[in-house]
């Protein structure tokens, strides 16, 4: 049974027991140095010497688990926090559901787990490098402070996955650890793992739509392997997701408030020109909306997988919140799927087991509607006509059954010909990055806000929104 007692004086802050483990413990501390070297080549380095009000994860309670203070980003805390367990832990799905969970890898699902927790991994470092320049654009301190907050808290999260990798994967786990800080985003010669961490991410629309639909591909990621057999990952998945609510709220109100702000430039121009007014078009939200949204979906893997069958039989990974479901073994049913057979769509049923990608996949689709009802209520309430839309899923994948096929924004099968006459209607073009990057001048004075995006409506943990959340001149 883990306690909830955190040890934070020590050099990695824990409740792991890193103390009474001299031999993980020097292995991590070697590694530390290594960090923070890639930190300071791939991190917001410009920034390294600007106190940011960052909140600190000091514990794993629910009340009162992290505290608020200006800290410069190279000393961030970055710690090791599984959530404590209150009773033993049992198997959450698959053939074994119900049986006592792993405390240690089993040597069947050695190769499987480390795989899982290596693609997590490489996911927390990525978003770092994508974003590391943003702070030079930034539309006001106040979003400043959440873009770094994101970012110390992805460094943090690639520590519980490194941990993991440490302590229960030998030399190969320490192997994958270094690897880690190897790779780069957009690298053609050592990218990262999955698609969307290899895209750019230079401007703050595409930051806002990265934190609200790729993070959220990482809640429901997280939330499968908080379901997992393998107790010390679903325990540390498990705190990881109490932070990444931060990242999609930073994500979802950020394009609530550029499109409330492109509302209000949208009456001001007498011909409803909201570029005319320095603004973004939602022509152009909703291009980013199509683009990201539709890299974010491929992050579940294929619709029909053998892997997501044997990760939900071998009790590896659940489905979303699989804890309250009524059935964990998902035998004898069947899940409907539209597959392209002769140039058209037909439905085709298929072993549940093997749709779980799909199952984890509508979850998230009903997660991201509920954001886009939101943000039309906003336009409703602007008095805009302009209304947003989620594409099909199977528009612009890279990933899975629909990969090989071209699809419009509505799902329809469209020829290679159609898609190369449109396609700059659909998703994110060179030329909108940049006038993107044409109207994004850094706004750095105290509760002010560029022109294209509206203040939030509090600030953070109490603070006014003209509180000094970076200090820039410290």
């Amino acid at each position: 049974m883990l306690s909830n007692s955190v040890d934070l004086n020590s050099k990695i802050p824990n409740n792991v027991g890193l103390a009474d483990d001299p031999k993980l413990l020097r292995a991590l501390e070697k590694w530390l140095p290594n960090y923070l070297e890639w930190w300071h080549d791939m991190g917001p380095t410009d920034f390294e010497d600007k106190p940011v009000y960052l909140r600190t994860a000091i514990s794993v309670d629910t009340d009162g688990w992290a505290n608020y203070g200006h800290v410069r980003m190279p000393d961030y805390r970055w710690g090791i926090f599984l959530n404590p367990r209150q009773e033993e832990s049992t198997i959450r799905c698959g053939d074994d559901a119900g049986k006592p969970a792993w405390t240690e890898v089993p040597g069947e699902h050695r190769n499987a787990l480390r795989r899982i927790i290596v693609t997590q991994a490489d996911t927390e470092p990525a978003s770092v490098e994508q974003q590391r320049l943003l702070g030079h654009i930034a539309p006001s301190l106040y979003d400043m402070r959440n873009l770094f907050q994101v970012n110390v808290e992805e460094g943090r999260h690639l520590w519980a996955m490194v941990y993991l990798l440490h302590k229960y994967f030998g030399r190969d786990g320490r192997d994958e650890a270094d690897e880690l800080l190897l790779r780069r985003s957009g690298d053609p010669d050592k990218p990262r793992i999955l698609g969307a961490f290899n895209q750019p991410c230079d401007h703050w629309l595409s930051f806002f739509a990265f934190t609200m639909f790729t993070d959220r591909d990482g809640k429901y990621q997280l939330a499968a392997l908080a379901q997992s057999g393998f107790d010390p990952l679903a325990r540390s998945t498990e705190f990881m997701l109490t932070e990444e609510a931060h990242h999609l709220f930073v994500g979802e109100t950020g394009l609530d408030r550029i499109i409330k702000r492109s509302a209000e430039l949208e009456k001001i121009d007498p011909n409803g020109d909201v570029r005319n007014q320095g603004g973004i078009d939602f022509d152009l939200i909703q291009r980013t909306i199509n683009y990201w949204f539709t890299y974010s979906l491929d992050l579940f893997g294929g619709e029909i997988s053998s892997n997501a069958a044997d990760f939900f039989a071998t009790g590896l990974k659940g489905r979303y919140r699989e804890d309250r479901l009524d059935e964990h073994r998902a035998l004898g049913q069947s899940y409907r799927l539209q597959v392209v057979d002769g140039g058209r769509l037909v439905e085709r049923d298929v072993p549940l087991r093997n749709a779980m990608n799909e199952v984890l996949r509508d979850s998230y689709i009903k997660d991201c509607e509920r954001a886009l009802r939101k943000w039309n209520r906003t336009l409703e309430e602007s008095g805009s006509p302009n209304r947003l839309t989620l594409p099909s899923r199977r528009f612009h994948r890279h990933q899975g059954i629909y990969a090989d096929h071209k699809f419009d924004p509505a799902g329809n099968l469209v020829s290679g010909e159609t898609w190369e006459k449109e396609h700059h209607r659909w998703v994110l073009t060179p030329a909108d990055n940049a006038y993107l990057l044409s109207i994004m001048k850094p706004v750095y004075e105290p509760g002010k806000f560029a022109n294209w995006i509206a203040p939030p409506s509090r600030g953070i943990e109490g603070q006014p929104v003209e509180f000094e959340y970076v200090k820039m001149h410290d």
